[in-house]
């Protein structure tokens, strides 16, 4: 019972300074706590003290430091850590108004606690489930370019033996996904899940609201992770999860709050749920909660106060660690284990001096790190993200911090503290050397001496730099005649001969003469003088440089004993190993977060964005998550003990021996229920397969009659047309020219000799463009398909039947040897039995050129509208020649176009419609600013996925320079309803899944005749040929 009042006691304290830094937006701490203690723990007055201008903190008395065990203990340590976006500006001058305000605030807030026992902690998690929620619905109802749609095919959302299931985002989820994939990738947390059942007393009804709202979440959460585990999808929707904690509260508010505010509460829920089974299966003992046990650590606070000592035992669970000023994760944590004055703790003199230390007696399992990155900026009201550079290790050694410790690491921190300022004292003496000078232009003083050296040793000139050169002489530098001058007789200056001005060239003329020294020399100076001088300057240069590789060497020797300092075995006998990486990319009020978590199994990282699950590497996970390089970084680090393989290790079946794995891990109800969804996915891709089954018979009979066509034809319509058109008139010149030279040059004439004689050398034209190295503005395989075919070797008997169709044209001429070859021609082809040419493979081979020709047209069409600046109707069409190009070129080389010129005109169409955009929404104009995001919402954010889906540096480079310029705003003063739409959109843009959106159908496109292709095809390409280099 009194265990449970203290609780009740620190969850109320902890009420009121929620309560605290949402009115004043408040976020340190120390600050909140000294707010309620001055005024005793009256809220109005604590807000008047917090709210005052001038306001300046009092000195902490003793019992600030005692209620330190209570109001920061257990999970609640870094709860409040963040800012809340949520804040109220209490910056006017009405005071009155501003008291209205505060108590305003202050009374709904109470009352609601009163009426429905739920904190506004809990409202704020609320919030971003409800958020979450109604983004999921509003999704919806919107166009079909926004939404984020399943893939039709049930085969490509088929997982692939057993490779982790990802979790769908259901809108705004994807910090739900991250958090949740870390958890369930700690094997033991998950069996704790998987295997937890309800107290037995909740199945009829639960009596309280915790238990309500406790364990349908539990079972929810169950259902979800035995998914993960059996599913055969690829990923998982966790809807019906995040639906059971949105209906957990009641809130009307929809505002988006930090995440890690949700993991606390997500463990919390956890810690419940398992208390409530600890406190049934108990037998007269102290139940253990396996939550507690797993995330929950204990440390001891040693403090000092007007030198009297005190030492309190707190717990905690994530531990809160601030980014701002720290290159490292131990620079963290050393500065968070120290709070203030310190010295006095450690000598027996009575000082004034205040502070405290904290040791850690106990660390849990799991052992997590919130990294705040997230300030509140009092001046713009608003929070901002922290993008500072912060390294950590993969392997954490926390001897260093540990309680038993305590005697070494005082002493080691000294020898640090010691070797740090005379660290501090080496750097001062190495920057003189190397920023010598009074002036504000400073260059090392090596250097300044060496440029000395040179100067005296350069060849001595006799005269003035400004001497060699006529002041009389015209603009151009003339060297020629002077112009003799004379006073006229009417007054007036005259040349003495009648010459033209001369005219200044300065490309040309002002060359410098050949005699002029390359650098400034001194006029005077004699063999004594130099010798002695370069002799100084040589031996000054010398000592300088000796000097700096001695401070050097200092520097880098110490930084060397400062990172050795804690290497010996004693000191590395307590090894966390970084289990998992919570990312977030974007700024405070909008982004995308995933998870790089590690694999002990494969011995590599996976990253877990969303739905897609892939193999990553340490280097990616370096420049995602260590920060300044972009606007991504980890702001939270999960360690688990290295001396405890139990945590991630599978279960054995204790009658076999043999892993668990798969189904096997579940209960019997998880399994059944794994089984049923099996089940419905099973039959959906029976249905579907069904379904293409039908169509393929269906494309089958209709490619049989297009056989038949052809076939009664001769020619496919790319080659013959009914009636002699443009296209089929040029392939028609093409082979009665082979026909000519046959008859020229055989002598038997018969049709089948002139046939064969004829194919020949048409065959011969046509291999020579094939194999010549041409200009990319003549693509030989647009002017005819055999061309193309022997690029890409199609097989020999579709190369002749081909050609055998092209000379059985009935629009050839009509004269009678051409008649005569043609019926031939056709009779050879009738003859064609069905096993000697594959009619499918046939037309696949004719299908596939109908789709280089028709991706031409796309490519062309779409760099002609880039080139006349018309980039909304360009992108579709670069998008869809991209597409269908790559298709091409996934069966050999030569089926397409160079796609890094596709890649890049498909990259800078976007670039240019972003900038086009944000031009549009910097001007603040209602219809421009609404074009400007309906091109974003429309054109650009559906094609992100492209780019982001193959990880080509270039293309995720385009997205970052495209989301940067958006996140730049976020930092400026704008109208409401700017902000507004601004927050709305930032999440799609931010948003780092690769699941391809459903954007516009392709564009319709004319028909070219092949003379009409090759022409515009060449002229576009010509003109691509002429931007420079650096700008393709």
């Amino acid at each position: 019972e009194t265990v449970s009042q203290n609780h009740g006691c620190i969850k109320h304290q902890q009420t009121l300074l929620n309560q605290l830094r949402e009115v004043t937006g408040t976020t340190d701490i120390q600050l909140l706590q000294q707010a309620l203690q001055v005024s005793n723990g009256d809220l109005g007055e604590a807000v008047t003290f917090l709210t005052e201008k001038n306001a300046k903190v009092p000195l902490q008395d003793e019992t600030t430091y005692y209620q330190t065990s209570q109001v920061a203990s257990d999970r609640y340590i870094s709860v409040g850590s963040q800012a809340d976006t949520n804040v109220i500006d209490l910056t006017g001058d009405d005071k009155d108004d501003l008291q209205r305000a505060i108590a305003l605030s202050l009374e709904e807030s109470n009352r609601a606690f009163r009426e429905t026992g739920i904190t506004d902690e809990e409202q704020a998690i609320s919030r971003v489930l409800e958020a979450s929620i109604a983004e999921n619905k509003a999704s919806l109802k919107r166009t079909h370019t926004e939404v984020w749609s399943d893939s039709p095919n049930p085969h490509d959302r088929k997982r692939i033996d057993n490779c982790p299931v990802g979790l769908k985002n259901v809108g705004n989820t994807c910090w739900f996904s991250a958090v949740i994939q870390s958890l369930f990738n700690l094997l033991e947390f998950q069996r704790l899940v998987l295997n937890y059942s309800p107290p037995a007393r909740v199945h009829d009804l639960p009596r309280n609201q915790k238990e309500y709202r406790n364990l349908p979440f539990m079972q929810e959460l169950r259902n979800l992770f035995s998914l993960m585990v059996g599913s055969k999808r690829k990923y998982v929707d966790p809807s019906r999860a995040v639906a059971i904690l949105k209906d957990a509260f009641k809130s009307s508010e929809s505002q988006q709050q930090d995440v890690s505010e949700f993991t606390h509460k997500l463990l919390d829920w956890l810690e419940d749920a398992f208390q409530m089974k600890a406190e049934e299966d108990r037998e007269g003992e102290k139940p253990k909660n396996p939550m507690v046990e797993l995330f929950y650590g204990r440390f001891l606070a040693v403090g000092v106060l007007e030198g009297k000592k005190f030492e309190n035992t707190e717990m905690f669970g994530q531990y809160p660690l601030q980014v701002n000023g720290f290159k490292d994760l131990h620079e963290c944590l050393e500065a968070a284990m120290i709070e203030g004055e310190i010295e006095s703790l450690h000598s027996a003199e009575n000082s004034a001096r205040s502070g405290q230390e904290h040791w850690f007696t106990e660390l849990p399992p799991v052992l997590t790190f919130e990294l705040s990155r997230f300030e509140f900026n009092q001046a713009l009201g608003r929070p901002e993200k922290i993008h500072n550079k912060l390294e950590f290790p993969s392997m954490l050694y926390m001897d260093r911090y540990m309680d038993r410790n305590r005697e070494i690491t005082r002493i080691k921190r000294e020898e640090i503290r010691r070797l740090k300022e005379h660290l501090t004292v080496l750097q001062q003496r190495l920057e003189r050397y190397l920023s010598y000078g009074s002036g504000p232009k400073r260059f090392p003083l090596a250097d300044v001496l060496q440029y000395a050296m040179e100067f005296a040793s350069s060849k001595p000139v006799c005269t003035s730099p400004v001497e060699d050169i006529d002041s009389s002489a015209p603009p151009g530098g003339t060297t020629g005649q002077q112009l003799s001058m004379h006073y006229s007789h009417n007054g007036s200056f005259m040349n003495s001969q009648q010459q033209r001005v001369p005219i200044h060239k300065p490309f040309t003329q002002s060359r410098l003469p050949p005699d002029l020294p390359m650098h400034p020399a001194p006029r005077h100076i004699t063999e004594e003088e130099l010798r002695v001088l370069e002799g100084c300057l040589h031996r000054w240069r010398s000592e300088v440089e000796n000097d700096t590789r001695d401070l050097q060497g200092s520097i880098t020797r110490i930084h060397r004993t400062i990172e050795l300092m804690y290497s010996d075995k004693s000191m590395m006998q307590v090894p966390y190993r970084l289990h998992a990486v919570l990312v977030h990319e974007g700024q405070a009020n909008a982004g995308h977060y995933w998870a790089y978590i590690y694999d002990p199994h494969q011995r590599c990282w996976m990253k877990y964005n969303d739905i897609s699950v892939t193999k990553s590497s340490w280097e990616e996970l370096v420049r995602d998550s260590f920060g300044g390089y972009r606007n991504a970084s980890a702001y939270c680090l999960m360690y688990i003990n290295d001396k405890k393989p139990f945590l991630i290790e599978e279960e054995f079946d204790k009658e076999t021996g043999q892993i668990l794995s798969g189904m096997d891990k579940l209960p019997a109800d998880l399994k059944q229920y794994v089984k049923e969804d099996n089940e419905l996915f099973d039959k959906e891709i029976e249905e579907w397969d069904i379904m293409q089954a039908r169509k393929a018979q269906q494309e089958k009979l209709a490619l049989a009659t297009a056989a038949a066509a052809v076939s009664a034809a001769s020619n496919p319509e790319y080659m013959e047309q009914p009636s002699p058109t443009n296209d089929s008139k040029h392939l028609q010149e093409d082979t009665e020219r082979a026909i000519s030279r046959a008859a020229a040059e055989e002598e038997e004439r018969s049709p089948e000799a002139l046939l064969s004689a004829a194919i020949k050398l048409e065959y011969a034209r046509l291999l020579r463009f094939a194999q010549e190295d041409t200009s990319p503005e003549n693509d030989y395989r647009l002017q005819h398909i055999i061309v193309y075919f022997i690029q890409n070797q199609a097989p020999k008997k579709i190369l002749e039947r081909t050609l055998l169709t092209q000379f059985a044209d009935r629009n050839l001429a009509f004269d009678e040897r051409c008649k005569s070859i043609m019926n031939v021609a056709r009779a050879k082809l009738d003859l064609i039995k069905p096993e000697e040419v594959n009619m499918d493979e046939y037309e696949m081979w004719h299908q596939d050129y109908r789709n280089f020709r028709e991706t031409t047209i796309f490519m062309m069409t779409g760099l002609e509208l880039f080139q006349k600046t018309n980039y909304v109707e360009a992108l579709m069409y670069l998008i869809y020649s991209y597409q269908y190009n790559k298709e091409l070129l996934s069966k050999g080389l030569y089926r397409g176009h160079d796609e890094e010129l596709l890649g890049h005109y498909r990259r800078e169409c976007l670039l240019k419609l972003n900038e086009q955009a944000a031009a549009m929404f910097e001007s603040g104009e209602e219809p421009d600013v609404s074009t400007g995001l309906s091109i974003m919402n429309e054109l650009v954010v559906p094609c992100i996925p492209l780019l982001l889906v193959h990880d080509a540096e270039r293309d995720l480079l385009a997205v970052e320079d495209m989301r940067n310029r958006w996140c730049s705003y976020l930092g400026q003063e704008m109208e409401s309803n700017l902000q507004e739409k601004l927050t709305d959109f930032l999440p799609k843009l931010l948003d780092c899944s690769t699941e391809i959106k459903s954007f516009h159908d392709p564009p319709k496109l004319p028909t070219y005749s092949t003379l009409e292709l090759c022409e515009r095809f060449s002229l576009i390409m010509a003109a691509l040929g002429r931007v420079p280099t650096k700008g393709r």
